[in-house]
């Protein structure tokens, strides 16, 4: 399950991360609140505003994915994750101080998110394929379901301690200036990396027509191209997943901040036990990305339905691992299917498709929200997963025949 640590720099990477993404789950708990806090001060719609906030956190993926993936094929991975990691700080820090001299407004929020979003679109792509120079192609799904295991075990502690200090220090200026701090973790790690002990692959020269030929090498590959278009569809409902649990705990369920913080967590508890599952399987199926994807739409419905808020926590948990079982599975058979000088694209493509259905599932959600209420809003969003999953199948079927491929096999 963990034989990836073995490596000295990918065990550095990794306890960076637990750190840095710690300090993420709290800017992120406390981002939402802040935008439910602000708009209720100001007569605004709530949900829409938190709606809002989540779809411009992930437009620029949807509009520069592609791009940021090519720029992690053109040159070293690790100077575009440290920059990255710098401006990511010292956004945190400008959204901490507004916020501690009471001078933060919604459109500050606005615009931090879509910063942000410009940032990760050279850093997911960049990030995901530098794992293979750490471990290998041998290890690489493990330290993919080692990564998830990672950053869901921060979901784990990151909102309830959010929760916990937002209550104590009253009020989310904290949250950030924390967050701000926690990525010199990271960057420490990827600093003190020994370069000697990475295996990159050689730089991509400069060249017309990239982009188009990391499309082709998607769509001319039945094994890259199905797991894309799953999490292409299904992440426009999964991405505002953690939106729902907000609305959720505060409209209907009338909880307080760090009641909030126990339901994400809850969420996390799930996700962290499907990365630990995966990391024990030694290949991630197609049927088993399958049966998360359906799984997650199920449970999501369900917990739609939970008639009171000890249920829903319950029901949050097999969510979080039909959850991470998608995502872990898709990008693992992505990565190992794809060319070594094609990753940094195919991994922009895999991310534009896995974040860049959020501008358009987070405000619907949040429109579905308003008019009938935060359970209409997350029981339409499973039903719309399967009905994804179903167009998937069918498109992966009719694009492998058109070019030349074996129709998609039955799961």
């Amino acid at each position: 399950m963990f034989r990836s640590l073995k490596v000295r720099n990918y065990r550095m990477f990794a306890a960076g991360g637990i750190v840095s993404n710690t300090g993420t789950w709290l800017q992120r708990t406390a981002q939402d609140w802040l935008v439910l806090d602000l708009t209720q001060h100001q007569g605004g719609g709530s949900a829409s505003a938190l709606g809002t906030a989540t779809a411009l956190q992930f437009l620029p993926m949807l509009l520069f994915g592609m791009f940021g993936g090519m720029l992690a094929d053109r040159y070293p991975k690790r100077p575009i994750l440290i920059t990255a990691q710098v401006l990511m700080a010292s956004l945190a820090l400008t959204i901490g101080v507004l916020t501690m001299t009471g001078s933060a407004q919604v459109w500050h929020v606005y615009v931090m998110a879509f910063v942000l979003g410009l940032i990760s679109c050279v850093e997911v792509p960049t990030r995901q394929a530098f794992v293979v120079e750490m471990v290998g192609r041998r290890d690489l799904s493990n330290a993919i379901a080692l990564n998830s295991s990672i950053f869901n075990l921060a979901r784990v502690v990151g909102p309830a301690i959010a929760g916990m200090l937002i209550y104590v220090l009253g009020g989310t200026g904290p949250i950030f200036l924390i967050n701000a701090a926690t990525f010199g973790a990271v960057i420490s790690s990827l600093i003190l990396m020994r370069r000697s002990e990475l295996t990159p692959s050689p730089p991509v020269p400069r060249a017309k027509g990239q982009l188009r030929e990391g499309l082709r090498h998607v769509i001319q590959r039945e094994e890259l191209l199905m797991p894309v278009l799953l999490i292409g569809f299904v992440s426009i409902f999964t991405q505002s997943f953690s939106m729902s649990i907000a609305l959720m705990a505060r409209e209907v369920f009338g909880a307080g901040a760090s009641s909030f913080g126990l339901a994400s967590s809850m969420f996390a508890v799930g996700a962290l036990g499907g990365a630990l599952l995966a990391a024990r399987r030694s290949r991630l199926s197609r049927k088993v990305l399958l049966v998360g994807a359906i799984g997650f739409g199920l449970f999501q419905i369900a917990s739609g339905l939970a008639p009171g808020y000890p249920a829903y926590l319950v029901l949050l948990v097999p969510t979080g691992i039909a959850l991470i079982t998608i995502n872990t599975a898709a990008n693992a058979s992505v990565q190992i299917a794809t060319s070594p000088d094609m990753r940094g694209r195919v991994m922009g493509i895999y991310f534009l498709v896995f974040t860049g259905g959020a501008p358009l599932g987070a405000p619907l959600v949040g429109w579905f929200s308003d008019l009938g209420g935060p359970r209409l809003g997350v029981i339409l969003s499973g039903a719309m997963v399967l009905v994804g999953t179903g167009l998937a199948l069918l498109m992966t079927r009719l694009i492998s025949a058109r070019v030349g491929e074996p129709a998609l096999a039955t799961a």
